[in-house]
């Protein structure tokens, strides 16, 4: 996938020039840094600047201001292998302060985004100014079949970044479908560690979900680069996010997840994707009732902010800047009430292919495979087995169909080959005859 990180600039976080422009309070700053050098033993300066990702000059008036409480000291030592570098430790007050706010979060390491400035960084990067074009589309599904017409409804739907339905039988290519419209997105976001919100900390940052964007390592920058960064250095350069879930998701995905021992939280699926897709895969294969999972969306889709809560019941305005694509092999109108359909800005069907269509995309598995074709095998297929099933053709038959006939060929010792009489034999293995097992 092509990453374009030419604007990347244009919309980055602005930088941090000096300890207010953080956000934070003094003391949850102090907190976070005892925290981390007490976890993580780490001593220089820039060793801790690094862990707690606040540019040089930052950390070191953290540190210095620790110094002056007594919190922390100065080793007194320099090692050959630390340049010019001063080392530091916790003194005992130092260590008895970490332990006492660890014993209230256990988060340690990045300095947390208040939630505020994460919204404004939101929209100096949404999803809804990207400029999708058709060739931007149609290259990043290059590579697929599509049916007629196809790109016409998905390039208005996808570049405005609203909500999108994708319907129809399944094994049509849906999911790639929507992978190709996730590498069509192809430019970056600046993405948080974590959250601050209430005095709480909530991680965002998922190497999951979030693709750091390479970068030039630090140890290439000179040290006036390293200490003036051009951006806030909380977050990350990312691709856009994609979060794909299928028959695993569950209403509960979509809100924190609070971790009661260390008493921290964890952002939601939907937080996660946040500047990206989310991807609902197999929807009516949940747990979940399709209907339900779509009313949890209704106000996020609708007002473009989704609504969460603390453990204490506190409930708060987060930023919804996502695009939804939902894929279902159901018809619509069996799983959604006409309410629901209205909120779902674009509905897409995507069939079957054609014979013309299934041919090619026959040719293409069967090279890929390197299964030779053969006509004779072909006309068989179209005309005795097709018919049987009223001419439904899928896309995912032909990667089927050549998996089986791989399969036969080698277990009869011969070199892979298309027969009559082995597209028989792959076709009992793609449908199961409808009998009755007496017990």
């Amino acid at each position: 996938m092509n990453v374009r990180v030419s604007e990347s600039d244009l919309t980055a976080p602005p930088p941090l020039r000096k300890l207010s422009d953080t956000g934070l309070t003094p003391v949850m700053m102090r907190d976070i840094l005892l925290k981390t050098v007490f976890r993580k033993n780490v001593e220089k300066a820039s060793d801790i600047a690094r862990a707690i990702a606040l540019p040089l000059p930052l950390a070191q008036e953290l540190i210095d201001g620790l110094r002056d409480m007594g919190l922390m000291q100065a080793t007194g030592t320099l090692h050959a292998t630390s340049g010019s570098e001063m080392g530091f430790q916790l003194t005992d007050g130092g260590k008895a302060r970490a332990l006492d706010a660890l014993s209230q979060s256990e988060y340690y390491g990045a300095m947390p985004v208040p939630l505020e400035d994460y919204k404004a960084q939101v929209k100096r990067q949404s999803i809804r100014d990207i400029r999708l074009t058709r060739e931007m589309l149609e290259r990043s599904m290059g590579h697929l079949i599509l049916p007629k017409g196809l790109i016409d409804q998905l390039g208005p739907a996808v570049g405005s970044g609203r909500s999108v339905l994708m319907y129809g039988p399944p094994g049509n290519g849906k999911s790639s479908i929507a992978e190709g419209i996730r590498n069509a997105m192809g430019d970056t976001i600046h993405v948080p560690h974590a959250l601050a919100y209430a005095g709480q900390v909530i991680t965002l940052f998922d190497p999951i979900v979030h693709t750091p964007v390479p970068t030039t390592p630090e140890a290439e920058l000179s040290p006036l680069r390293r200490a003036a960064s051009r951006s806030d250095t909380r977050y990350i350069l990312c691709t856009r996010p994609t979060v794909m879930t299928g028959g695993e998701l569950t209403l509960s995905m979509l809100d924190l997840t609070y971790n009661a021992v260390s008493r921290t939280y964890q952002a939601s699926l939907q937080l996660k994707a946040t500047g990206g897709v989310f991807i609902v895969d197999d929807l009516g294969r949940q747990e979940e009732p399709p209907q339900a999972l779509i009313n949890r969306w209704i106000v996020p889709m609708e007002n473009a902010y989704d609504i969460l809560a603390l453990q204490s019941g506190e409930k708060f305005e987060v930023p919804f800047d996502t695009l939804v694509v939902f894929s279902t092999n159901f018809h619509p109108n069996e799983i959604f009430d006409q309410a629901a359909l209205r909120r779902i800005f674009f509905k897409v069907k995507i069939d079957g292919p054609t014979q013309e269509q299934f041919l090619r995309i026959f040719a293409l598995v069967a090279k890929k495979k390197g299964v030779p074709l053969d006509e004779a095998s072909l006309i068989h297929l179209l005309k005795n087995k097709y018919p049987a099933i009223d001419n439904a053709y899928a896309n995912y038959h032909p990667v089927f169909l050549c998996d089986q006939i791989k399969a036969i060929c080698e277990f009869e010792g011969i070199p892979y080959q298309m027969r009559p009489e082995f597209i028989d034999r792959a076709w009992d293995n793609l449908f199961v005859r409808h009998e009755k097992i007496v017990h």
